[in-house]
This record gives structure tokens, sequence and C-alpha cells, in this order.
């Protein structure tokens, strides 16, 4: 990661002309010490293609390429071939955060970023890279599915560009307010894989709402997010462990969830809202471990 300031994964905060101070430890030369530090992390707030928003599409819909630029593919090898398995989201240069029901000590796992379309090997702009290690939250629970949260580190940096950025992630605590307009990306449908990433509007449906017996009751807790639940939008398979994006009031956006579970019965079912890890809950988690680079909670990947 490099030596530097501690630089905390929590939040973006504007900084001149479309810059921001990102949730990231990437580190620029700052001579001026702007915020106390000697170097200062600055990357653009938005993506270098805004996303098209608005249209509420049945299922989704095809997303403007690399309009979502911190969006990852994580890939599994089986006989010699890659698979898409789950979705993630670039934090860092060499961190990506996850759901924790996407790893598996058994699988050996690449990261690709900058990714499009699919069933595109060699794209344009998009870069594959190996695994060096994976931690898994301590209290992770497959039967309740709560914790449900892993991070990746990557072999090496990658490098930002037009098709590559790490994303901001929200102030610790934060709660969004019931229907705020989010939208979940992936390639997730209700039939065969997408081979072009898909966006879908989720708007927030508050834990007072989610909570009711007539929709999860008491399979959410505190620590998640639920967004949609309209019968019609959702996210779906191979979407888990893909990030929630929410536009602050000043443009910036912000990964507010990670892709947990949703009806087992089908993806767009009536108050059944796809169920996000709520991300504000656990930046000190991310925090400690991205930064601090422990290894507790490790998963060593097999060799590449």
């Amino acid at each position: 990661m490099g030596k530097g300031p501690h630089v905390p994964l929590s939040s973006c905060k504007t900084l001149g002309r479309g810059k921001a101070i990102p949730a990231t430890s990437r580190l620029l030369l700052d001579p001026l010490g702007v915020l106390g530090w000697p170097w200062l992390p600055l990357v653009e707030v938005a993506p270098a293609v805004p996303p098209q928003l608005g249209a509420r599409v049945v299922g989704g819909e095809d997303a403007v390429a690399h309009s979502w630029p911190w969006q990852i593919s994580l890939q599994y090898s089986d006989s010699g071939s890659w698979y898409h398995i789950c979705g993630g989201t670039l934090i860092a240069p060499q961190w990506v955060l996850t759901a924790a029901h996407c790893i598996s000590s058994s699988l050996t796992y690449r990261v690709v970023l900058g990714k499009q379309d699919l069933s595109e090997d060699d794209e344009p702009g998009s870069v594959a890279v190996g695994v060096e290690k994976m931690i898994v939250h301590e209290k992770w629970n497959s039967f309740l599915i709560i914790n449900d949260i892993a991070l990746i580190k990557l072999a090496e940096e990658v490098q930002e560009s037009d098709t590559i950025r790490a994303a901001c992630l929200p102030d610790a605590g934060k709660i969004l307010p019931n229907d705020y307009p989010c939208y979940v990306t992936g390639w997730g449908t209700n039939g065969p894989l997408a081979d072009v990433l898909q966006q879908a509007l989720l708007p927030v449906v508050d834990y007072e709402t989610c909570s009711q017996r007539d929709w999860w009751g008491s399979n959410v807790c505190t620590t998640m997010v639920c967004a949609g639940g309209d019968g019609v939008i959702s996210g779906c398979n191979s979407d888990s462990g893909g990030p929630l994006n929410c536009q602050r009031n000043d443009g910036i956006w912000e990964v507010e969830g990670i892709v947990s579970f949703g009806s087992g019965l089908s993806c767009n079912m009536i108050r059944k809202p796809t169920v996000f890890t709520r991300v504000s809950a656990y930046i000190d988690w991310i925090n400690e471990l991205a930064l601090g680079d422990n290894l507790e909670h490790l998963i060593a990947p097999r060799v590449l």
C-alpha cells in the first residue's frame, strides 16, 4: 500500500474543481499540504463517462460503457477457463470489497477491472489481476446471512484510468432515508448471465419497513440496507457482491451497499427487496484491515 499518512477509507470530500479526497490510500505528492499531510490523495469524483440515469426499465438496462468504473467482475478458474461468479467494488488501488458468500477457499480467483462486456476476452480498458489474499469478516454467518462482507487484496496495484476508478465510501453510520434513489449494477439477470453490465434503479426501503413481517421480517438487521421490492426490478443471480451506488446531493457517488441476498422464489418479488450489506456499518472494519493490512481471517488463495 506504500508509506504515508493514514487516509481513512470512509468518505470523499470535495476539493476544488471536480476533485475529491477519495476513500482510498492512493498517494500523490501534495507540496502545499492542503490537508496537513505530506501527501494528498486526489481523484476525479465522477466517472469519466457519466451513467445514464432515470429510465425505470423492467429487469434493468445496459449501463453506458465504463460509467461505473469501480465495478469489478470476480471470476474463478475451472478447467483452464475463467467464469464470472460475483461482482465487487474497487475501493483502493489494491483492494476490492465484495460479499463474504462469494469467497471459497477451494477456488482460484482473479479480479477483472474496467469490464463492460463479459463476452469480450480482450476488451479495451479492462485488466485482469490475480488475488494475493482474501479476508472474510470474522463474524460472517452463512446461515443467518449476517456480516456478509469480505475484502480482496489484489496481487498488484491497479492504475487509475477512464475505465478504472476507486469508489467513494459513505461516512461511518450513515443511514439513507426511505425511497432514496440508488442503482444496483452487475451482470445478473432472471435468466442466463448478461454479457453487458446492467444497471437498475432501486429506491431504498428503510429498516422500519423492510423488517415488517410481510416484508423481510427478522431476516434483516440494522447492518443491512434494503432497496427495491416493487416486484419489477431487483438485484439477481451473479449480482452478488456488487455495489449499491447512491449519488449524494453534491453529485458524488458512494457505494452504500454490497449485494447480499434476495428471494429464492424470484428475483423480482413484491415486498422482497434486494438486501445489501450496509457499508457504513463496516467502515471501521474496512479501515483496520485494508489500511492496517491485518493478516487475521485470511484465506490464502491458490497459486494462479
